[in-house]
Protein backbone atom coordinates (compact mmCIF):
# COMPACT_ATOMS: atom_id res chain seq x y z
CA UNK A 1 0.00 0.00 0.00
CA UNK A 2 1.15 3.20 -1.19
CA UNK A 3 1.60 6.31 1.67
CA UNK A 4 -1.21 8.79 1.06
CA UNK A 5 -0.48 11.83 3.83
CA UNK A 6 -0.54 14.73 1.50
CA UNK A 7 -2.22 15.80 -1.65
CA UNK A 8 1.22 16.25 -2.92
CA UNK A 9 1.97 12.65 -5.17
CA UNK A 10 5.97 14.22 -5.04
CA UNK A 11 5.59 14.35 -1.30
CA UNK A 12 3.70 11.46 -0.91
CA UNK A 13 6.48 9.46 -2.57
CA UNK A 14 9.49 10.51 -0.48
CA UNK A 15 7.28 9.45 2.25
CA UNK A 16 7.10 6.07 0.86
CA UNK A 17 10.57 5.88 -0.29
CA UNK A 18 12.77 7.33 2.77
CA UNK A 19 12.08 6.31 6.26
CA UNK A 20 13.61 9.42 7.57
CA UNK A 21 11.20 11.28 5.84
CA UNK A 22 8.37 9.77 7.27
CA UNK A 23 9.56 10.41 10.91
CA UNK A 24 10.14 13.68 10.71
CA UNK A 25 6.29 14.08 8.79
CA UNK A 26 5.26 12.42 12.27
CA UNK A 27 7.14 14.64 14.12
CA UNK A 28 6.07 17.72 12.16
CA UNK A 29 2.43 16.32 12.68
CA UNK A 30 1.20 18.80 15.50
CA UNK A 31 -0.84 22.11 15.71
CA UNK A 32 -1.10 22.57 11.97
CA UNK A 33 -2.45 19.99 9.34
CA UNK A 34 -1.64 16.69 8.74
CA UNK A 35 -1.33 17.59 4.75
CA UNK A 36 1.10 20.48 5.78
CA UNK A 37 2.79 18.38 8.08
CA UNK A 38 4.15 15.29 5.79
CA UNK A 39 4.85 17.77 3.05
CA UNK A 40 7.39 19.39 5.62
CA UNK A 41 10.16 16.68 4.34
CA UNK A 42 9.15 17.27 1.10
CA UNK A 43 10.32 21.22 1.29
CA UNK A 44 13.52 20.18 3.38
CA UNK A 45 14.90 17.75 0.34
CA UNK A 46 14.19 20.71 -1.68
CA UNK A 47 15.72 22.93 0.05
CA UNK A 48 19.55 21.00 0.81
CA UNK A 49 19.06 18.42 -1.21
CA UNK A 50 19.38 15.58 0.87
CA UNK A 51 16.91 13.62 3.18
CA UNK A 52 19.92 12.38 4.80
CA UNK A 53 20.23 12.26 8.77
CA UNK A 54 23.90 13.07 8.76
CA UNK A 55 23.25 15.72 6.51
CA UNK A 56 20.58 17.63 8.15
CA UNK A 57 22.39 16.26 11.58
CA UNK A 58 25.41 18.39 10.87
CA UNK A 59 23.60 21.41 9.30
CA UNK A 60 24.33 24.99 10.39
CA UNK A 61 21.91 25.35 13.06
CA UNK A 62 20.97 28.61 11.99
CA UNK A 63 20.76 28.29 8.17
CA UNK A 64 18.69 25.00 8.71
CA UNK A 65 16.53 26.99 11.01
CA UNK A 66 16.45 30.16 8.13
CA UNK A 67 15.54 27.53 5.59
CA UNK A 68 12.93 26.02 7.54
CA UNK A 69 11.23 29.23 8.14
CA UNK A 70 11.24 30.33 4.52
CA UNK A 71 7.82 30.61 3.07
CA UNK A 72 6.17 28.27 2.79
CA UNK A 73 7.41 27.12 6.35
CA UNK A 74 7.71 23.37 7.11
CA UNK A 75 5.33 24.40 10.14
CA UNK A 76 3.91 27.15 11.98
CA UNK A 77 6.88 27.23 14.47
CA UNK A 78 9.74 26.73 12.12
CA UNK A 79 12.82 27.49 14.09
CA UNK A 80 11.79 25.11 17.03
CA UNK A 81 10.87 22.52 15.05
CA UNK A 82 13.74 23.08 13.05
CA UNK A 83 15.82 22.08 16.51
CA UNK A 84 13.27 19.40 16.90
CA UNK A 85 14.35 17.69 13.95
CA UNK A 86 18.21 17.67 13.73
CA UNK A 87 18.01 16.88 17.31
CA UNK A 88 15.80 14.12 16.04
CA UNK A 89 18.71 13.16 12.87
CA UNK A 90 21.42 13.88 15.56
CA UNK A 91 19.98 11.14 17.58
CA UNK A 92 19.86 8.77 14.75
CA UNK A 93 23.56 9.22 13.69
CA UNK A 94 24.14 8.78 17.43
CA UNK A 95 21.96 5.98 17.87
CA UNK A 96 21.72 3.90 14.59
CA UNK A 97 23.91 5.38 12.02
CA UNK A 98 21.68 7.92 10.69
CA UNK A 99 19.65 4.68 9.13
CA UNK A 100 16.25 5.70 10.60
CA UNK A 101 14.26 2.36 9.25
CA UNK A 102 16.76 0.64 12.24
CA UNK A 103 14.80 1.93 14.79
CA UNK A 104 12.31 -0.49 13.80
CA UNK A 105 14.36 -3.21 11.90
CA UNK A 106 17.61 -2.89 13.42
CA UNK A 107 18.33 -6.47 15.75
CA UNK A 108 14.84 -7.34 14.89
CA UNK A 109 13.02 -5.82 17.58
CA UNK A 110 9.96 -6.77 18.96
CA UNK A 111 6.68 -4.33 18.79
CA UNK A 112 7.06 -3.04 22.55
CA UNK A 113 11.09 -2.31 21.75
CA UNK A 114 9.94 -0.73 18.83
CA UNK A 115 7.57 1.47 20.14
CA UNK A 116 10.68 2.44 23.83
CA UNK A 117 12.69 3.28 20.64
CA UNK A 118 10.26 5.53 19.63
CA UNK A 119 9.45 7.22 22.68
CA UNK A 120 13.10 7.66 22.96
CA UNK A 121 13.48 9.80 19.80
CA UNK A 122 13.57 13.74 20.33
CA UNK A 123 9.59 14.92 19.90
CA UNK A 124 7.87 11.70 20.05
CA UNK A 125 5.61 11.24 23.26
CA UNK A 126 3.66 8.52 24.34
CA UNK A 127 0.45 9.07 21.52
CA UNK A 128 3.00 10.12 18.84
CA UNK A 129 4.97 6.60 19.11
CA UNK A 130 1.99 4.45 19.61
CA UNK A 131 0.72 6.46 16.57
CA UNK A 132 3.87 5.88 14.00
CA UNK A 133 4.22 2.56 15.19
CA UNK A 134 0.84 1.56 13.68
CA UNK A 135 1.61 3.20 10.81
CA UNK A 136 4.14 1.28 10.25
CA UNK A 137 2.11 -2.07 11.28
CA UNK A 138 -0.76 -0.76 9.08
CA UNK A 139 0.89 0.30 6.22
CA UNK A 140 4.54 -0.20 5.92
CA UNK A 141 4.62 -4.09 6.91
CA UNK A 142 6.23 -4.17 10.06
CA UNK A 143 6.10 -7.49 11.69
CA UNK A 144 7.12 -7.19 14.85
CA UNK A 145 6.00 -9.44 17.61
CA UNK A 146 3.27 -7.23 19.63
CA UNK A 147 3.17 -4.16 17.76
CA UNK A 148 -0.69 -4.18 17.83
CA UNK A 149 -0.47 -4.58 21.80
CA UNK A 150 2.44 -2.40 21.89
CA UNK A 151 0.46 0.64 19.37
CA UNK A 152 -2.47 0.10 21.61
CA UNK A 153 -5.83 1.60 20.39
CA UNK A 154 -4.69 2.97 16.74
CA UNK A 155 -3.91 -1.02 15.92
CA UNK A 156 -7.48 -1.27 15.41
CA UNK A 157 -8.46 -2.52 11.82
CA UNK A 158 -11.20 -0.58 10.23
CA UNK A 159 -10.37 2.98 12.91
CA UNK A 160 -10.37 5.91 11.38
CA UNK A 161 -8.42 7.61 15.03
CA UNK A 162 -4.79 8.90 13.55
CA UNK A 163 -2.51 9.37 10.93
CA UNK A 164 -2.04 5.45 10.88
CA UNK A 165 -5.79 5.04 8.97
CA UNK A 166 -5.42 7.42 6.25
CA UNK A 167 -4.51 6.17 3.25
CA UNK A 168 -6.64 8.62 1.15
CA UNK A 169 -8.69 11.82 1.01
CA UNK A 170 -11.88 10.30 2.18
CA UNK A 171 -9.98 8.56 5.56
CA UNK A 172 -8.41 11.71 5.78
CA UNK A 173 -11.80 13.27 6.27
CA UNK A 174 -12.52 10.46 8.57
CA UNK A 175 -9.80 10.97 11.07
CA UNK A 176 -10.78 14.76 10.44
CA UNK A 177 -14.38 14.24 12.00
CA UNK A 178 -13.00 11.52 14.82
CA UNK A 179 -10.38 14.24 16.38
CA UNK A 180 -12.74 17.03 15.83
CA UNK A 181 -15.10 14.73 17.61
CA UNK A 182 -12.67 14.48 20.66
CA UNK A 183 -12.11 17.80 20.60
CA UNK A 184 -15.30 18.41 21.35
CA UNK A 185 -15.61 15.62 24.33
CA UNK A 186 -12.44 17.30 25.79
CA UNK A 187 -14.12 20.04 25.71
CA UNK A 188 -17.25 19.34 27.39
CA UNK A 189 -15.96 17.82 30.03
CA UNK A 190 -13.72 20.52 30.85
CA UNK A 191 -16.57 23.06 31.37
CA UNK A 192 -18.51 20.60 33.11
Amino acid sequence: MAIWLTTDSEANELLEREPLALLIGMLLDQQITIEVAFLGPKKILDRIGSMDAHTIAEYDPEKFAALCSTPPAIHRFPGSMAKRIQALCQGLVAEYDGDAAGVWTAGDPSGAEVLKRLKALPGYGEVKARIFLALLGKQRGLTAKGWQKAAGEFAKKGSHLSVADITDEASLQKVRAYKKQMKAAAKAAAEA
